[in-house]
């Protein structure tokens, strides 16, 4: 049994979801998510704290990987780790200057 199809077809090709362009994702209207959100009243030092507690964790959690790893991932992992301290040294930094301050 044969067939008959046009060729091309006789519906212009149009993709289902165009991609947007610059212009336009910029131009839409950005919705405030409250799935996660920080409090917008909560001061400087408190966040910094958070900060750090988050950075001390994440720490963690990469040497605790970096133990279990061999060979380039594990000092892919250990920079990371380092990248993570230093992050870290600086909000504690930042929360020692805010001390001296009040």
């Amino acid at each position: 049994m044969f067939k008959v199809t046009p060729n091309p077809p006789d519906t212009p090709h149009e993709p289902a979801d165009p991609i947007p362009s610059a212009a336009n994702i910029m131009a839409t209207p950005r919705k405030l998510s409250t799935m996660f959100i920080v409090n917008p009243e909560l001061d400087t030092a408190t966040l910094l704290a958070h900060a750090c507690e988050s950075l001390a964790s994440a720490n963690v959690m990469t040497l605790d990987l970096a133990d279990r790893t061999q060979g380039t991932s594990r000092n892919t992992l250990l920079g990371i780790a380092q990248v993570i301290l230093l992050g870290e040294l600086a909000v504690n930094q930042a929360l020692d200057r805010i001390d001296a301050l009040g």
